[in-house]
């Protein structure tokens, strides 16, 4: 079976793709239309918590087929209301919206900040985003993201989305007038190089926004649903923030994301928020099966094990070939490289026979990793193994 068989002619070009047919997968494995392997560090860019293909999911996804799979968001369903408790008992949130993509989530929260602002700030309306940060596609997210370049693609922006520094409280504070609403972060900014938040900055950050009558909004989109080795990023500074977003990691694969916040923060009235599948029980019946497998016994001690095995790893790879070290956060990774070989390196590493290596270079002289969360030891060695291979051959 050859790539040239496959329809890809009726397909808008978005991004340049490699010629190979991805047809299944297991674990922190997946096959291509010529029936090689690869193993998978990127899991749909930190999308597959669990891996490909998940037993518990495929469960809670064909029982939830036969009995209920859209009874319009006019109406409660049981799954969603189970996965709404089961994220409220698991945060320090009250209420949950349920949407189906990070960038939409993360325009709720926009939304509710806004309306929040509104109500309990003189009609404030700006959100402090930093630099490097990434929010979304949409063009009020895009707008509030600090990618290089995104200003003028779509423009003219939204506007409303001052930046800062991360880790640099001071850059926020000037930003702070009377218009601010929010300041919006994400814990471990993900595309803009894995470049964690430090702990004092996170504790600085909700200080301040105390100080001044500010909501602090996570993006928790990438690091969160145990990515950071913590069922959420904003565990790991010990603060509370007002409001979160949740994407990738809770559907494990399905398209579905969240939007949380506290009690005194949910001011949405009817018709200020919808979705045509918002809280669907096909997509939450999925996330209640994640959700519950990450909070079980041992899991999340588990990632934290094998962030540290990772850590170690690219540690000593580090120090080994001359490299600048690595950073992340649990199994949210990379590897600093010094020189722009970054995506040499992944191109590389699909290429290699007879099995291959899907690696993510989020900028030119650093790869990331994001692995599933159950993956082994074992499986970290053998990617290591094929990445000095590679290294070798550069």
């Amino acid at each position: 079976m050859k790539f040239t068989e496959y329809p890809i002619e009726s397909l808008m070009y978005i991004t340049n793709r490699p010629e190979i047919v991805f047809t299944h997968g297991k674990g922190s494995w997946i096959y291509d239309n010529e029936g090689k392997r690869y193993l998978d560090f990127i899991q749909g860019w930190a999308v597959n918590s669990l891996g490909h293909c998940n037993e518990g999911m495929i469960e809670a996804l064909e029982k939830q087929a036969r009995t209920l799979i859209n009874p319009s968001p006019a109406f409660y369903n049981e799954p969603m209301a189970k996965l709404a408790n089961l994220l409220t008992q698991h945060s320090c949130f009250d209420k949950v919206f349920f949407a189906n993509s990070g960038a939409e989530a993360n325009e709720g929260a926009i939304k509710l900040a806004r309306k929040w602002g509104r109500k309990h700030k003189d009609g404030a309306y700006e959100i402090i985003t930093f630099d490097h940060s990434f929010h979304g596609r949409t063009l009020a997210t895009m707008s509030a993201s600090g990618k290089p370049g995104w200003d003028t693609i779509y423009a003219p922006q939204v506007p409303g989305f001052p930046k800062a520094d991360l880790n640099d409280i001071a850059s926020v504070e000037k930003l702070i007038t009377k218009k601010t609403v929010a300041v919006m972060l994400e814990p471990v900014q993900g595309e803009g190089g894995v470049i964690p938040a430090t702990r004092e900055f996170m504790q600085q950050l909700r200080a301040l926004t105390k100080q001044h009558n500010l909501l602090l909004i996570v993006d928790e989109v990438q690091s969160g649903c145990g990515r950071a080795g913590t069922l959420f990023a904003y565990e790991l500074s010990g603060i509370e923030p007002d409001v979160m977003t949740l994407g990738k990691g809770i559907g494990g694969g399905v398209p579905l994301a969240a939007l949380l916040a506290k009690a005194d923060v949910q001011v949405f009235e009817a018709g200020d928020q919808g979705g045509t599948y918002n809280g669907n029980p096909l997509m939450t019946a999925v996330g209640y099966s994640v959700i519950s497998q990450l909070t079980a016994p041992g899991f999340l001690e588990g990632v934290r094990a094998r962030g540290e095995y990772l850590r170690a790893q690219l540690l000593a790879l580090s120090e080994e070939r001359g490299f600048l070290g690595e950073r992340g956060e649990g199994l949210l990774r990379a590897l600093l490289l010094g020189k722009d070989i970054g995506n040499q390196i992944v191109e590389k590493a699909r290429q290699m026979q007879p099995d291959g290596l899907l690696l993510n270079a989020a900028r030119p002289n650093l790869l990331r990793f994001m692995p599933a969360l159950n993956v082994t030891n074992d499986e970290i060695d053998q990617m290591m193994s094929m990445l000095r291979s590679i290294l070798d051959s550069l």
